[in-house]
């Protein structure tokens, strides 16, 4: 009962100040210098160590984290507003971004489009136990840990301080997610990659329409849902007013969804795959373990393609720089926002940041990637296992509605004034 009271009392306190009007703060210019200063010193760095896709790489994450904080564009809020009062508008977001996301990839896969020349591919992964289990650990494991693999790391940029300890046991989970790997997709039962383009007949324009169709009756089912259940509206955020709030935000999720699916584009043309994050976790977990004395390379994660990445420095992995510039990219839009500011973190939200985190660092390497990587990813790419990952994760999302207030973190409920 204290539990469930204090539950409600939180979400009371945000509703009252959602309703308010308030306005950004004052850009903290002295971040925003610093955060500039550290992105020149990267780029340099990586311009004389590294080849020329690492820089462009740096600019497009910069871009990403840019664009993600200002519309607080969230793949973990959107699935537990809409499994817990109907609230589909985010959802509706992501089927935008999808289709204008297959639109683009549709020609750059069919043709091969890329800036340098080397080969593309899209993430098409098999459909089998390892994505069941890791899609379903995933779904909890966001919920708790307060954001997924992109909110995590727009979180951390932004100075949500409880969100460190997220990303760190999400890489504990990604790096022990790789050891345990090979025994889920080698002695488990799978189905082979299912690619709507390639593997039905259909080619990229059959199944462009067809993604198209779905994208469409989903958005038309979040409506009916939203209607039925008169879901709350989304909370709205402070924002600058004409052309200085692309500066400094906050933007609509429209706009951002529109963005974010040209820059995962971008990105599939410049390195050859879609956008991911959580592949980096898993090196730097494992460059830390093995620095440790740990024989990391003998891990069958480690070996064939992979090898390489764990020889080399972290810096010549394209995951690792896109990461780093979301990071830097959510604090220049905080920082511009005047939002910056570390949190005070409670002993149960540092507690199911640690559960959150190993949950979604194991589960993304299971599954095949994350939010990112196989929700917004795989289906971009046409790939039928983005379809299967994303059912369960909002499963799991079902399940942790319930667990999170056993850790003082609030559900929407169906007479909140906002979710």
């Amino acid at each position: 009962m204290e539990t469930t009271a204090k539950v409600q009392s939180a979400n009371a306190v945000k509703d009252s100040i959602q309703q308010k009007n308030s306005n950004l703060n004052k850009p903290q210019i002295p971040l925003i210098i610093g955060g500039l200063a550290v992105g020149f010193i990267l780029m340099v760095y990586l311009m004389f160590t590294q080849n020329s896709v690492q820089p462009l790489l740096l600019v497009i994450g910069l871009l990403l984290g840019y664009t993600l904080f200002h519309a607080r564009f969230g793949f973990t809020s959107a699935f537990r507003r809409f499994m817990s009062v109907g609230n589909g508008q985010a959802l509706r977001s992501h089927m935008l971004m999808l289709a204008v996301a297959v639109t683009l990839f549709a020609p750059i896969l069919a043709f091969g489009f890329s800036f340098f020349g080397g080969e593309v591919a899209g993430y098409v992964s098999p459909v089998g136990v390892s994505l069941v289990v890791g899609a379903f650990m995933f779904g909890i494991g966001m919920q708790l840990g307060g954001g997924c693999a992109s909110g995590t790391l727009y979180a951390v940029g932004g100075g949500r301080s409880v969100m460190f300890i997220t990303l760190l046991f999400f890489i504990v989970g990604s790096t022990i997610g790789a050891y345990h790997l090979p025994f889920w997709t080698e002695d488990l039962p799978a189905f082979e990659p299912v690619s709507l383009a390639t593997s039905t007949g259909l080619g990229y324009g059959g199944a462009w329409v067809l993604s198209i169709v779905l994208f469409g009756l989903i958005a038309w089912i979040s409506l009916v849902v939203e209607k039925k259940k008169r879901a709350p509206k989304m909370a709205p955020l402070p924002s600058e007013k004409g052309w200085r709030r692309i500066f400094r935000g906050s933007w609509p999720l429209f706009a951002a969804a529109i963005v974010l699916a040209v820059l995962n584009a971008l990105t599939l043309m410049t390195r050859g795959a879609p956008w991911g994050i959580t592949s980096a976790f898993a090196l730097w977990g494992s460059k830390v373990a093995q620095f440790f004395g740990v024989d990391v390379a003998s891990w069958g994660y480690w070996q064939g393609a992979n090898a390489s990445a764990l020889e080399a420095s972290i810096f010549a992995d394209s995951t690792t720089v896109l990461n780093l510039g979301v990071i830097l990219g959510a604090f220049l839009a905080s920082a511009a926002g005047g939002l910056f500011k570390f949190s005070k973190i409670t002993g149960k939200n540092a507690l199911a940041s640690v559960i959150g985190g190993l949950l979604m660092g194991y589960g993304a390497r299971l599954a095949f990637g994350c939010n990112i990587g196989a929700y917004f990813g795989g289906i971009a790419s046409f790939s039928l296992h983005g379809y299967v990952w994303g059912i369960l994760a909002l499963a799991g999302t079902f399940v942790a509605l319930y667990l999170r207030p056993l850790f003082g973190l609030s559900v929407p409920k169906p007479k909140d004034s906002f979710c």
